[in-house]
């Protein structure tokens, strides 16, 4: 267990608190759950950055720093699924958690192969993760009907809120393109 190591397992453990706050019945309750998926979006690029610049990549921090981001979008997205109820938000949920499952399981067949490298994280990946946290964030903090209308008027928390989920879906299709592409000679073996 090294420091960037903690700071995954930090992330981990913020999700019950992000759930607790969201659920809070206070005016502050969703800001406060926005504001934690804030400082745990910042600290996925942290904990990545402390492991790279003092040499403490490992392999327990190789599994444990996408399963912290896949947790905590997923716990996120569905927490914004139940409380939106629409269409709008439910499809670009499924489809991003039916991304990560997929390029996870994909991983993982793989590395049984030896091939894991063939499905390294591209850039775009990464573009496509800083929209997902930037919809997310937005969306929290957009808050419930009645936090909106007792404060001030959150609606272009919810454009860009809105904006963003669609980049991060059609960012989230395009990727998992190229790790099937990437994939596919020894896919098609099979």
């Amino acid at each position: 267990m090294n420091i960037a190591n903690l700071l995954t397992s930090f992330r981990i453990l913020c999700i019950p608190l992000l759930v607790f706050f969201f659920y809070l019945p206070v005016p502050w309750g969703q800001t406060t759950a926005a504001l934690i998926f804030a400082v745990v979006g910042w600290t996925d690029w942290f904990d990545g950055w402390v492991a790279r610049k003092f040499d403490m990549q490992s392999r327990l921090g190789e599994f444990l720093d996408p399963v912290a981001d896949k947790l905590m979008v997923a716990a996120s997205l569905v927490l914004l699924v139940e409380q939106h109820a629409t269409f709008w938000i439910a499809i670009p949920a499924v489809v991003i958690i039916s991304r990560e499952i997929t390029v996870s399981a994909l991983r993982e067949w793989m590395a049984e192969y030896g091939e894991r490298s063939a499905i390294k994280v591209v850039n775009i990946a990464k573009f496509k993760t800083l929209m997902q946290l930037s919809a997310i964030f937005f969306l929290l903090l957009a808050g419930r009907e009645a936090e909106i209308n007792a404060v001030w008027d959150h609606s272009w928390l919810y454009i860009w809120g809105y904006i963003f989920m669609y980049v991060a879906v059609a960012l989230t299709l395009w990727s998992m393109v190229i790790y099937l592409k990437a994939t596919w000679p020894l896919l098609s073996k099979e």
